[in-house]
C-alpha cells in the first residue's frame, strides 16, 4: 500500500503545479496538521482516495470550514484495508490557543483508546501533529513533544509513528526517519511518500 502524508506547509507540487503522474499509486493520504482546510480538499479530490487528518495547533478555520471529502481521525481508531490507523491531534499546552492539550490531558485521550486498541488487536500507524517527547522535537514549550506518545511506540509497537509540527527542510527522505524500537518515527514536514507491506500490518 502506497501512502502520502502532508503536513505543515503547502507543497506546490501537490497542488498549483499538481500532476498526478509523479505520484501514481497512492492508495490513502494522512495529514499531521497545520495545513489549510483548501489544500485537504484538493488532495482527496485530486487523487480520489480517503484523505484522513488530525489538527494542528495553528489549524482555527476547520470548524468553520471543514476539508471536503476527508476524516477527522483525532481520539479515533480507523482499519483502513487492514491498516489500523490511530490519530491524535494538536501541541503541547504552550498559550491556551486552540488545539494544545496538557501531558495529563492527552494521557487521559490515550487512556479512553486503550480498550479500542485492544479489541482492534494493535495498531500498525499513529499519526499526530507533535512529535514524541526527545524525538525529533524541540526544548521551547511550543515544540516540545508529548511523553505519552513514547509510551505509545514502547506499548504498541506500531510500525509507523507520523508526526509534523516541527520545521525541518529535508535534503533525503532518510533525514526525516528515526528508528525506535521496532518503529519508524517519521517527520512529515511538507509531504513524505512511503509503501507498507502487508507483514507489518498488525493481525
Amino acid at each position: 500500500m502506497k501512502i502520502l502524508t502532508v503536513s505543515d506547509r503547502v507543497e506546490r507540487i501537490l497542488y498549483d503545479r499538481f500532476d498526478a503522474g509523479r505520484f501514481p499509486g497512492v492508495d490513502l493520504i494522512l495529514s499531521c496538521g497545520d495545513l489549510p482546510p483548501e489544500y485537504l480538499s484538493f488532495l482527496a479530490a485530486a487523487f480520489n482516495v480517503p484523505l484522513y487528518y488530525v489538527l494542528g495547533n495553528h489549524d482555527i478555520r476547520y470548524d468553520l470550514k471543514p476539508p471536503d471529502g476527508c476524516i477527522d481521525l483525532h481520539a479515533k481508531l480507523v482499519k483502513f484495508q487492514g491498516i489500523n490507523i490511530l490519530g491524535l491531534e494538536g501541541s503541547i499546552w504552550y498559550n491556551g490557543g486552540p488545539h494544545q492539550y496538557t501531558e495529563g490531558q492527552m494521557r487521559k485521550t490515550i487512556r479512553g483508546l486503550r480498550s479500542r486498541i485492544w479489541r482492534q488487536k494493535g495498531v500498525d500507524i499513529i499519526i499526530t501533529h507533535a512529535p514524541p517527547r526527545h524525538i525529533h522535537d524541540a526544548e521551547d514549550q511550543c515544540h516540545k513533544g508529548f511523553e505519552v506518545y513514547q509510551w505509545l511506540i514502547d506499548h504498541y509497537s506500531p510500525g509507523y509513528f507520523i508526526h509534523g509540527h516541527i520545521h525541518v527542510n529535508f535534503t533525503d527522505p532518510s533525514q526525516r526517519i528515526s528508528i525506535v524500537k521496532e518503529t519508524k518515527v517519521i517527520n512529515t514536514y511538507g509531504y513524505h511518500l512511503f509503501e507498507i507491506d502487508d507483514d507489518q500490518i498488525a493481525k
